[in-house]
């Protein structure tokens, strides 16, 4: 199915919406296909097809607000969608801050950022390279590395059209393309496992498989021989895939939705001090072939690059066009969340990292989901590696890290230059002054 085709259904839903007495109306319409090769021990284990559509239909009457979605496309499907959505709305409660975006905010040059490149790849050839990445893996260590949960290769590709009674009508393309392997490695009756993956707009961008394969299996094997440790304070430095977790959390904070209902622990601190100096958060939304590029947002309001966070002040709040009104402000563009994040590193590798913390935690895995966003304490289960003297000396596991995610924030000391690039969160390793560090 083309993008006129649904650029068609989306134009046939507002009109009848607004035939059916809604004041205003807005729709969005998606068509996607992927394909997913898994194989496990040299063997295909699955092959999965996905071919997803769906249209979704929020109606106004004034203030009050209706929804229906429905994946037929047929004249009658979407006539049956605008009249359950229009239903709804005469039993809803009214709403002073509903409505469709700002008129003046809609996206009405859309960039092209070159977010579909298409990857016909086919099962057998999926198939080879997910066995080549996954043979990489356990040629690292094939006396240890003795069991695998396997590799996978995906393709998916898409395209979403949106459009409201404003005038506006937008659409773009893209897809996503990824390789991911995880092997378990075995020693002294202890059993490890890790991972490694890749993904990117164009196949032509990831990793090889043979690169995969090796980093999972060398991240696998390195986790054998875990210890114990004394319970205490110490630095702990995030490797870079899990630092995103924390711009998450930061993220969420200063997301409309948490802060009209004053469930943030960064409440009223817009053009005030939440980070360390040194944290720099910059959202880039037209990057080209970005994980997270987009030219306008799920509301039609245009995407624009702008500061989060500047030398660790608060720039600006991330707002859907409720959510601002709900706040007295004006959306920022980020219905539907955040367009790459990008933070400015203090210009260390991890290797320096690890030197600069002298003793502490090295923390590689996240286990749980251990934030309160009322208070921003935080707790979760944690591996890694102990570090004594600027060496790394040994794994660990089973062990809880604890603080409060204001002090941590204020606490960063340094960012690594090691971040994972075309992440949509591109932060490297995050070296944290002091937490709390319990052995299990």
């Amino acid at each position: 199915m083309n993008q006129d085709s649904l650029k068609q259904i989306s134009e046939d839903a507002l009109k009848l919406a607004k035939q059916a007495g809604a004041s205003a109306a807005e729709v969005d319409v998606s068509f996607g296909i992927g394909q997913t090769v898994s194989v496990r021990k040299g063997e295909t284990e699955n092959i999965e097809y996905n071919r997803d559509k769906g249209i979704s239909l929020t109606v106004f009457f004034g203030h009050k607000k209706g929804y229906a979605s429905t994946s037929d496309f047929s004249p009658q499907a979407i006539q049956a969608t605008v009249e359950a959505a229009c239903n709804i709305a005469k039993f809803t409660a009214e709403d002073s801050f509903c409505g469709l975006a700002d008129a003046q905010l809609m996206a009405h040059n859309v960039r092209d950022l070159n977010l579909y490149h298409p990857w016909d790849v086919s099962v057998e050839a999926a198939a080879d390279i997910a066995k080549q990445c996954e043979a990489a893996a356990l040629a690292v260590d094939p006396r240890r590395i003795s069991n695998s949960e396997g590799a996978s290769v995906s393709t998916s590709e898409g395209h979403f059209v949106y459009a409201n009674t404003h005038g506006f009508l937008g659409a773009y393309p893209s897809s996503r393309h990824s390789i991911s392997c995880s092997v378990i490695a075995t020693e002294a009756g202890a059993m490890q496992r890790d991972y490694w993956y890749t993904n990117a707009r164009e196949a032509k961008d990831l990793l090889t498989p043979a690169i995969v394969g090796q980093i999972a299996g060398e991240r696998t094997v390195r986790r054998l021989g875990t210890r114990a440790i004394k319970t205490g304070q110490y630095p702990v430095l995030f490797e870079a895939p899990l630092a995103g977790a924390i711009l998450s959390s930061l993220v969420s904070a200063v997301s409309g939705g948490n802060l009209y209902r004053k469930s943030s622990f960064l409440l009223d601190r817009l053009g005030k001090q939440v980070t360390s100096a040194i944290f720099n958060v910059e959202e880039l939304p037209h990057v080209e072939k970005g994980l997270a590029s987009c030219p306008f947002d799920q509301e039609g309001v245009i995407t624009q690059p702008r500061m989060l966070v500047e030398n660790g002040i608060l720039q600006g709040y991330m707002l859907s066009s409720y959510s601002a009104r709900k706040l007295g402000m004006q959306s920022t563009g980020n219905a539907g969340g955040a367009h790459n994040l990008v933070v400015k590193d203090t210009g260390q590798s991890f290797a320096q990292l690890v030197l600069e913390m002298g003793t502490g935690l090295v923390v590689t895995e996240l286990l749980g989901h251990g934030l309160n966003m009322v208070t921003g304490d935080y707790s979760r289960g944690a591996a890694g590696f102990w570090v004594e003297n600027g060496v790394i000396a040994y794994p660990v596991e089973e062990i809880t890290i604890a603080s409060n995610m204001k002090d941590m924030l204020n606490q960063i000391i340094a960012i690594g230059n090691d971040a994972i690039p075309l992440s949509a969160k591109q932060i490297g390793s995050i070296l944290i002054e002091r937490m709390t560090v319990a052995a299990g």
